[in-house]
């Protein structure tokens, strides 16, 4: 009897240290194999007073206490090396056990369902004792076989890295409550929760933040940037994060969306002087989303700088873009009587211009839709959440046709709704009637009329590309309607099939789905992006005329086989300039830099003063009366840019100054007006550091700049208390 009570306190004690619980000792032992286990039937009082009597009985000789701590050793080393084979034998053994122990043991067995608990009743009899006490065997060897198999997936479990995100249910229905793990409540920095509430509003879109002199990554979108930029990557507090420098954004950004993702870029809004002077000047900079691109709307000076200053004669200076960037919507209708199915389609090009649209019936097959696409060959796709699965299936083919990632089509979904005609007309009626373009608006008041004139699938596509563009800022490009085409009613070229322009392989070839070894790369040696553009049109769209073709073959004959001076000379002229077309529909929507916009006004002049120079022998040594009438009409055209330039200044608009953009200011009088305010406030600041001068007795202090950042805390304030006032130019710094 006092044996089990020693085994029971034995086993509580093991019980809280890190082995493995067992309760096997209680029914299996050398000596109780070899002696009947007594009969208990006394109360728990009187058992646990004679335990203590025995436990306290100081006859006990030391050599039974060694053997007795041995033993229990032994017994915690048998324990470490259980299996469910040992165990069916360890309980196999018929013991005897009264109700009382059994009641104490109650407190060892291990957690399982309700099918295994069994209540246990207090019996009189040796057979319904042996019987209960059997059955209780039965019991925990299950129980016992259950933790055993259970247990190494319990400490896998603890041992993952999942306890530090989230915790299951069945995890926490196992453990014990206890007071919550430090490491489990995460503490975000002030630029991780500003990065998180951005995020949140653009889940799609991969964010480039700015960070002083870098772009850093945040989250997935740094193991993205990892993967595609082949930069480093590495956890920083609570993100994965990787960054890039400053003047390298525009080529990551561009590398990223030839991949397919959409680019977000975040810019601080404040400056170092202006944080320095505000009163939270301790606390974050504030940032926000500042331009979005995708690959057809890569329209701006992060992704078009120049990557020199030095000499704006060369075309070199603009980065140059892939020909197409198109992007098309499309929308279908199918009629149930008549079971046509109609088709709508816009089809933009933000970064030049192009505009157009159309609506035509096709087959089940899609074919005429497909012929569209191959022969404008879009970058991207707008296309309703709900669209047909036969519509689906062809363009996921189409674009997957390129075996190269950059060369495929992106593919955007949107709500629905917002292809629903009542939808598209309300927002093409907000777009053209009111909004922030009503000065636009007043020189296109037929835009609206014009639009209410396409048809309904047209305006259901219309709708959606106005949104869209809306998100990067360049939907100023559908402001005159009176400029959109028409693809299937054009008179004047061609419309070739989808199987005629995969057979004879004129855009692309059929293996790789790339230009290389197609008719338009057989073609192609123009100079000027502009040129190839073109040129994709005249081999997509034949001319159908016969008088028209007649005219451009003299043209190209004469060309080649001209002895004349002239052409040579514009030939070397063209060749250096930039790219016109996108260059113009950057300064139409804001975002040029200043450099751009020089490059491109400067170039326009140049071009009109050298054919005005070559208009004699023009009109003497050239035969081709289609050469003459374009080379002729050109520099009427080009007049206006030598006013433009006039008023411009070289040195201010090379080193991004737009304070000192402009020399003459008599036809900008909200310039002029500026700028007046402008030398009020530098009068200001001339004073004011007048003022300083006498207060610190140092008559040499005067404003500077030090490595083109300003500060605002500096051995002046250090000399006194007073606080100087903030300079207008960002550029001006104080110097003792």
């Amino acid at each position: 009897m006092h044996t089990a009570v020693r085994r029971v306190s034995a086993s509580k004690s093991s019980k809280k240290s890190s082995t493995q619980t067992t309760i096997s000792r209680f029914f299996t032992n050398a000596s109780d194999r070899a002696q009947p286990t007594e009969q208990i039937n006394c109360q728990d009082r009187r058992h646990e007073g004679r335990g203590k009597k025995r436990l306290s009985d100081g006859g006990a000789s030391t050599d039974k206490r060694a053997k007795l701590s041995v033993s229990v050793e032994q017994e915690r080393d048998e324990e470490l090396t259980v299996t469910p084979s040992t165990l069916g034998k360890t309980v196999s053994s018929k013991v005897s056990i009264s109700h009382a122990t059994l009641t104490r043991l109650k407190d060892f067995s291990c957690p399982g369902s309700s099918d295994s608990v069994m209540e246990l009743e207090p019996s009189h009899s040796g057979k319904a004792e042996i019987s209960a006490s059997q059955q209780h065997n039965v019991i925990m060897h299950n129980e016992m076989v259950e933790e055993f198999k259970e247990e190494p997936i319990k400490v896998k479990q603890e041992f993952s890295f999942s306890q530090y995100a989230k915790n299951t249910g069945n995890r926490k229905s196992l453990e014990e409550p206890s007071v919550s793990n430090r490491r489990t409540k995460t503490i975000y920095t002030p630029l991780e929760e500003q990065y998180m509430e951005i995020k949140k509003q653009h889940v799609d879109t991969v964010l480039c933040v700015e960070c002083g002199y870098k772009y850093r990554f945040f989250g997935e979108d740094a193991e993205i940037a990892a993967k595609e930029l082949n930069i480093t990557c590495h956890l920083d507090h609570n993100f994965m994060t990787a960054s890039i420098p400053t003047h390298r954004l525009f080529v990551h950004v561009r590398r990223l969306v030839s991949q397919g993702y959409k680019v977000g870029v975040v810019k601080q809004t404040e400056t170092t002087a202006i944080k320095a002077s505000s009163a939270n000047k301790s606390s974050l900079f504030s940032r926000q989303l500042h331009a979005l691109y995708t690959k057809s709307t890569l329209v701006g000076e992060d992704v078009n700088p120049l990557l020199k200053l030095g000499d704006l004669e060369q075309a070199e200076d603009v980065v140059q873009d892939s020909g197409n960037n198109y992007l098309m919507c499309v929308s279908e209708s199918f009629d149930k009587q008549s079971k046509e199915l109609t088709v709508g389609m816009v089809v933009v090009q933000p970064s030049i211009g192009d505009v157009m649209v159309d609506c035509f019936k096709d087959n089940m097959s899609h074919s005429e839709l497909e012929s569209r696409i191959l022969r404008i060959q879009p970058v991207e796709i707008l296309v309703p959440s709900d669209l047909s699965e036969t519509t689906e299936r062809l363009l996921r083919n189409i674009a997957l046709s390129s075996v190269q990632a950059d060369d495929r089509i992106r593919i955007e979904k949107r709500e629905s709704a917002m292809f629903e005609y009542p939808t598209a007309l309300s927002i093409i009626k907000d777009f053209y009637r009111g909004g922030p373009h009503s000065a636009a608006r007043n020189h296109e008041k037929g835009s609206y009329s014009i639009c209410m004139g396409l048809e309904s699938p047209i305006i259901c596509c219309l709708g959606p590309v106005i949104q869209y563009l809306t998100e990067f800022k360049l939907e100023k490009i559908l402001l005159c309607s009176s400029s959109f085409k028409r693809l299937s009613s054009d008179p004047d070229h061609m419309l070739l099939s989808a199987a005629t322009m995969k057979n004879l392989e004129i855009l692309c070839n059929q293996t790789t789905g790339s230009v290389k070894g197609s008719l338009l790369w057989v073609l192609d040696h123009t100079q000027t992006l502009f040129g190839k553009r073109l040129l994709r049109k005249w081999v997509s769209q034949p001319l159908k005329s016969v008088i028209d073709i007649q005219a451009r073959q003299e043209a190209v004959a004469e060309i080649l086989s001209s002895e004349s001076s002239v052409l040579p000379s514009i030939q070397s002229l063209l060749t250096r300039l930039p790219d016109l077309e996108r260059g113009l529909c950057s300064i139409y929507h804001k975002r040029c830099s200043t450099q751009e916009f020089y490059l491109i006004i400067s170039s326009l002049s140049r071009l009109n003063v050298e054919l005005q120079a070559l208009m004699p022998a023009i009109q003497s040594q050239l035969s081709s009366p289609l050469l003459k009438t374009l080379l002729l009409d050109t520099p009427q055209l080009l007049s206006p840019a030598h006013n433009f330039l006039k008023v411009l200044n070289e040195k201010a608009a090379k080193t991004g100054n737009k304070t000192e953009m402009f020399v003459d200011l008599t036809d900008f009088p909200v310039i002029r007006k500026t700028k007046e305010e402008i030398e009020s406030v530098l009068l200001d600041i001339m004073e004011h550091r007048r003022e300083v001068r006498l207060l610190l007795k140092n008559p040499s202090l005067d404003y500077t700049t030090v490595s083109g950042q300003q500060i605002t805390k500096g051995n002046l304030e250090k000399k006194s208390n007073y606080k100087p006032k903030l300079p207008f130019n960002d550029n001006q710094h104080y110097a003792c």
